[in-house]
């Protein structure tokens, strides 16, 4: 059967777009992303083995079906940061809905390609960051066999977040899915119709995230990757109520501005700056995820410490 078909109907797989749906009278919600040029934007960037590929695509479609459910406007890191031939993965999600990833190797020849084997001993470490409020960090050792069973273990333990994730990429694309269990706190709520108007919680479904659970288990990796999200979600839950919402655009950009360079050369001192200049004439800084290359000579220097209150300008001699 042709996978663009179903039931007489012919879907479109809506590239570099987030789905999320929810299920009526369940406390459950959903989302299916699938990433083509955002991905293809990090590649086109960084030439990454096979395997580290591999998880930095699948990184990446995690950390935007987690974006998708924060409260605040903000962003979301994760990273793994390990003593392994991979010791640094991050992949960085915005409310905005963009995306930005990279990841450093010590060592591009890969005896074990299972993640321990990529990157040792290890840690994720998940960074809320919202533009108003704190700061938050949650930090876990690298467990599991995959990414989605690592992060699965990490919004358990961290955050009792009853969540499961099915991830896959490849050279072109990357693609999620994500079921979770909502708090009680969200059960019921103002266009989310968790229990229906005269429900409770005694005549709830009890068995709903189970049986969603075992639904969601079948998806299979080329699924993922080659159908449409309403494909998926007809397939798995045809027999269930589901809302969906309308489809959310996500793309690729990087945060890194001639500013924010010269915010850090700032944090350095005038004269650790201005001794670098002298040795080497210019300051070249690449940025590590989207490799654009700032420069600053002398004249830039002297007009980023002339901006700053706490610098004060050379003694004319007498």
């Amino acid at each position: 059967m042709d996978l663009s078909v179903l039931c007489g109907l012919e879907f479109l797989i809506m590239k570099d777009t987030l789905q999320r749906f929810l299920f009526e009278n369940l406390a459950v919600r959903g989302e299916i992303v699938h990433l083509d040029a955002t991905w293809q934007a990090v590649l086109e960037r960084h030439q990454y083995p096979q395997p580290v590929q591999k998880v930095l695509g699948e990184l990446m479609a995690a950390v935007s079906l987690l974006t998708a459910t924060l409260k605040f406007k903000g962003q979301l890191i994760a990273q793994i940061q390990g003593d392994g031939p991979v010791s640094l993965l991050v992949v960085e999600g915005t409310s905005d809905k963009t995306l930005r990833a990279m990841a450093n190797c010590k060592d591009e020849k890969f005896k074990d390609e299972s993640l321990h084997g990529l990157f040792g001993d290890a840690r994720l470490v998940i960074t809320l960051e919202p533009v108003k409020g704190e700061r938050y960090q949650g930090i876990v050792s690298l467990s599991g066999d995959n990414i989605a069973a690592a992060l699965t273990d990490y919004l358990l333990r961290s955050e009792q977040l009853d969540t499961d994730l099915w991830l896959v990429s490849d050279s072109t694309q990357a693609a999620g899915l994500l079921i979770q269990k909502l708090p009680d706190t969200e059960k019921v709520k103002s266009g989310s119709n968790i229990l229906s108007s005269g429900s409770s919680e005694k005549n709830a479904d009890l068995d709903g995230w189970n049986r969603i659970q075992q639904l969601s288990s079948t998806i299979k990796d080329e699924e993922l990757l080659q159908l449409s999200a309403e494909e998926i979600i007809h397939r798995l839950y045809h027999e269930e109520d589901i809302r969906l919402f309308e489809p959310e655009l996500i793309s690729f950009r990087c945060s890194c501005s001639h500013e924010r360079v010269a915010n850090m050369l700032r944090s350095l001192g005038a004269n650790e700056v201005h001794n670098i200049i002298e040795e080497q004439k210019t300051i070249d800084v690449a940025c590590e995820f989207c490799n654009h290359n700032y420069s600053f000579d002398a004249v830039d220097v002297e007009q980023i410490f002339a901006a700053s209150p706490h610098h004060s300008a050379p003694k004319t001699e007498q």
